[in-house]
């Protein structure tokens, strides 16, 4: 804002200064009335002066006062000692015609008849009328500021009035942002932060969209095979048998409560309004403490490393959200490892980094970005199913909440590598 004011100010200071002075040359250079008529009181005075001089001093007066009545023409005769204004006394002991200008608008020349007196010729100006040539050009002069303006408002106009446009299709439910404002414009800002907010909006669109159809997909798979189970153990007059069927809809109903509890979490995060809850955490205790409950949980013969320096003792972080970053790292390793699992976390360069690798199948080049969207699930060997595509979700949307990244490479293992990083704060 204050670089257009500054802008829109230096450009009309500009153009006042340019019109004024070619005003000013334009009157000076074709209307010399004003100095045509200062010679004219001159030549006057020091004719009727000359006339005097031939007369007898005490003739002057009545002189002065007949020339007055017969040319319609004030003047007067002054002492010298009533002239005021050490320039104008200088002028007329120097012979030279001096000229005054009453407040209002009468012009005299003063020529000094001899040592004692100077006469006075007076001409009464008419008042100032504008002339149709300083009309005009003060006509031109506000119209070139007006053009002035108008350039440089134009381009402001134009860009805001696609601006406009584009943000009425967008709330038209077209959800995309065309605005072209070119890249010298004074809101090509303003329109990046709102395609900025589009994206984001479509963004949100689209993955609730994908959440809907998912949550709906995932739910109607075990409310299918529960409706299956229930008939079975209906039909079923052994009590083993009713048994098993019994865990199988226990097992579902455990399904579809995990599915909505990702969803809610990952919901969460999505939030605008959503707010961290910072603290200083020991990670050097978290990591060993969730690696151990993972493998408990993992297959048998998966062994975890683990690497934790001794400045993770002090980590800043919302805990319950890095545990839940934690989690969905360490079980995803588990579950694609052959063997191996190694777990590294070290503070370097005022960041935080994690390094989960594993000895799996890894992750495919064209496959490592699509895999943080919600409900993206990677085809697996052997057409096994994963989980519902939201872990790695979540696991972004938890580190951009704190400032970082996360990233998948490749393992020296041979697996994936999934790399966390954020920045590194200072407990008060």
């Amino acid at each position: 804002m204050a670089r257009h004011f500054l802008q829109l100010f230096a450009l009309i200071v500009l153009t006042l200064a340019a019109a004024s002075w070619g005003q000013d040359w334009f009157l000076q250079s074709y209307g010399g009335q004003e100095f045509a008529d200062d010679h004219f009181l001159a030549a006057a005075a020091a004719t009727l002066a000359d006339d005097l001089r031939r007369e007898p001093p005490a003739d002057w007066p009545e002189h002065v006062a007949r020339l007055a009545r017969a040319s319609h023409v004030d003047m007067e005769l002054f002492a010298t000692s009533e002239i005021a204004g050490r320039e104008t006394l200088a002028s007329l002991q120097q012979g030279r015609t001096a000229y005054m200008r009453a407040s209002g608008g009468d012009s005299w020349a003063l020529h000094q008849v001899d040592g004692e007196h100077v006469l006075a010729v007076k001409a009464k100006e008419p008042r100032a009328q504008r002339s149709l040539l300083e009309w005009t050009l003060t006509l031109l002069f506000y119209a070139a500021i007006a053009l002035v303006v108008m350039t440089w408002l134009w381009p402001l106009t134009r860009d805001l009035r696609v601006l406009e446009n584009s943000v009425r299709q967008f709330g038209d439910r077209n959800w995309s942002f065309s605005a072209r404002i070119p890249e010298r414009s004074q809101v090509r800002a303003l329109a990046e932060t709102f395609r900025k907010m589009a994206a984001r909006i479509d963004a949100l669109i689209t993955s609730h969209k994908e959440m809907s159809n998912a949550v709906s997909h995932e739910i109607k798979t075990p409310l299918a095979r529960m409706r299956f189970e229930l008939e079975l153990a209906e039909q079923s007059g052994q009590p083993d048998e009713s048994r098993r069927h019994h865990s199988n809809i226990r097992e579902d109903i455990a399904a579809i409560d995990a599915l909505v509890t990702a969803t809610l979490e990952y919901a969460i995060l999505e939030r605008a309004d959503f707010a961290l809850n910072l603290g200083v955490h020991n990670f050097a205790r978290l990591i060993p403490a969730l690696a151990e409950q993972v493998k408990r949980t993992a297959r048998p013969g998966i062994e975890i490393a683990l690497r934790v320096t001794s400045d993770a003792e002090r980590v800043v972080c919302d805990a319950h959200l890095l545990e839940s970053v934690l989690k969905n790292l360490f079980y995803n390793a588990a579950r694609y490892a052959t063997r191996e699992v190694r777990i590294s976390f070290r503070v370097q360069d005022g960041l935080n980094e994690l390094l989960v690798e594993d000895d799996g199948p890894g992750i495919p080049q064209q496959d490592r970005a699509r895999i943080f969207e919600s409900f993206v699930q990677l085809d697996q060997p052997g057409g096994q199913k994963g989980a519902f595509g939201l872990g790695l979700a979540i696991v972004r949307r938890a580190i951009e909440w704190h400032g970082g990244q996360v990233a998948v490479c490749e393992s020296p293992l041979g697996g994936a590598c999934f790399r966390v990083t954020w920045p590194r704060n200072t407990a008060g």
